[in-house]
């Protein structure tokens, strides 16, 4: 965002943001002091390890704050989903070959950066989008643009509290506590 528009965010934008924010540093925050080597091991039964946390957590931000400009066609069609299709989002959680811990930092605050001036400049909060057809969606629901966020928010801070668990497991190490 750009210092202008940064000085001119109040109210529940700012309180949106804020909250955002604040789930995004524990979140990063369990990845400091680490290799790639270190954020992409295991520690618990889960595929989860700190590095594929940080993919997982980008690609959602990603797709909802496109759902919020452009509807359902933000999502893939779930319905044909494929072994190929539930293999690649596998690889979402993990740090492959070549990914590095640094490179999906950076890929989050891109993210991040684009979710933020969306709130910033998006004309309503209360505008909807039809959700896609999912299983775990109630058939014909919409969610506004406010919604959207709460769930990032929500998403985001569950995940921090995944990432503080493997981190935990791993060194010991905790954001909080």
């Amino acid at each position: 965002m750009t210092e202008s528009t940064t000085q001119a965010i109040t109210g529940e934008r700012a309180d949106l943001l804020a909250g955002l924010a604040k789930q995004r540093h524990f979140l990063r925050f369990t990845t400091r002091d680490l290799t790639d080597e270190q954020a992409g091991l295991r520690t618990c039964a889960s595929e989860l390890c700190l590095g594929g946390l940080i993919k997982h957590v980008t690609t959602v931000e990603r797709t909802w704050t496109a759902f919020i400009v452009d509807g359902p066609k933000a999502f893939p069609d779930f319905a044909g989903f494929t072994e190929a299709d539930y293999a690649r989002r596998a690889d979402e959680f993990r740090l492959l070959p070549g990914e590095t811990l640094a490179g999906v930092l950076a890929a989050y605050e891109e993210v991040a950066a684009r979710t933020d001036e969306l709130v910033a400049t998006l004309p309503d909060l209360d505008a909807t989008q039809p959700l896609p057809k999912a299983p775990w969606f109630e058939p014909g629901a919409h969610w506004s643009a406010r919604r959207v966020l709460l769930h990032l928010m929500t998403e985001t801070a569950q995940h921090a509290g995944h990432a503080d668990i493997v981190r935990e497991s791993l060194d010991g190490a905790k954001s909080m506590g």
